[in-house]
């Protein structure tokens, strides 16, 4: 069972989660208006990601015997100076759900919450995976400078990534269902 003050720390990160799905798709919309379709499906791709985090925290909560609450979710921006600007925000965006999974590992450990701090490893994980590939992106368009025929051939390399979700899941909606 979780502890009350562990239940409202995983639904504050669930809930996090899900902006990040929402934040990722405003970029993607943002990307394609500009015509950066690679730009757009990297985005999609990484709020398909986003989602998958946020059921994980949904399956572990009612696994747990914890009550999942959905709050009202931010409008995220909807515009950028440039592609730049958006895998700069990217790169801070991940740089923050990794100090608030960090946060949720603390408490953990303080609860003395064993299981919680065991399932938040694949998370800890999952961020340094997230930062350094928003990171290398932002690096990238970096040295590119105003190169447009760099910039062209980034947004090819982005339209290859495809979404697969992580092992023993079909999907987002696979996460929440309990492991037997």
């Amino acid at each position: 069972m979780l502890s009350t003050k562990m239940e409202n720390a995983l639904n504050s990160q669930l809930n996090a989660e899900i902006y990040s799905a929402y934040l990722y798709l405003s970029m993607s919309a943002w990307c394609e208006s500009i015509a950066l379709k690679g730009f757009a499906n990297w985005m999609r791709v990484q709020a398909q990601e986003e989602m998958v985090h946020a059921m994980k925290f949904y399956g572990y909560i009612t696994q747990r015997g914890g009550a999942v609450k959905l709050r009202g979710i931010e409008a995220p921006p909807m515009e950028w100076e440039s592609p730049l600007a958006v895998f700069e925000m990217t790169y801070d965006h991940e740089q923050k759900v990794s100090g608030l999974i960090s946060h949720l590992v603390e408490l953990a450990d303080d609860e003395r919450d064993h299981m919680t701090h065991t399932m938040l490893q694949w998370f800890v994980n999952e961020q340094i995976e997230e930062e350094a590939s928003a990171n290398e992106i932002a690096q990238q368009l970096k040295l590119m400078g105003d190169a447009r025929g760099a910039l062209f051939m980034i947004d090819r390399e982005l339209a290859q990534r495809v979404f697969v979700p992580p092992p023993g899941m079909g999907g987002a909606a696979a996460a929440a269902e309990p492991a037997p």
